[in-house]
């Protein structure tokens, strides 16, 4: 992958989930790709599950502003700012992990989320599920 298209990529990621289109952001990913939300939770599988998860975040208004920061390869590094402004005001940072296919879909998508006021744990506590191991780090 080159920067440019990891910019598109994510240009379309982000149209998609301000137009709430789930759909689209599932095409965004291959057939049997895995997104955590936080390294230790369990990755959804499948565009299905992600399609699904989408489909929570439908009415939020956000703005947003990612940058590749790394590019190495199929896998690159984006750092992005999102700040929701409805339904309720929320800020956070994050670094995505992204692998990338050959047809230029993403693979494997990791979030490294940060929150204002909260603790700086991966985990985040946002799942039921217990913690599972992290894959291999990709290299960079």
């Amino acid at each position: 992958m080159r920067h440019d298209q990891v910019v598109q990529w994510v240009d379309r990621y982000e149209r998609a989930w301000r137009e709430n289109d789930a759909g689209a952001v599932a095409d965004l990913f291959t057939p049997e790709a895995s997104y955590a939300r936080s390294p230790y939770e369990r990755a959804l599988l499948g565009q299905a599950s992600i399609q699904d998860f989408w489909t929570t975040d439908a009415g939020a208004t956000f703005t947003m502003t990612a940058e590749p920061v790394a590019v190495d390869g199929v896998t690159a590094v984006v750092r992005v700012g999102v700040h929701y402004t409805a339904p309720e005001s929320q800020e956070y940072k994050n670094l995505w992990v992204l692998r990338f296919a050959d047809d230029g879909r993403v693979a494997d998508f990791e979030e490294w989320p940060f929150w204002p006021g909260r603790p700086y744990s991966a985990g985040g506590g946002a799942s039921d599920e217990a913690p599972v191991e992290p894959g291999p780090t990709p290299e960079i």
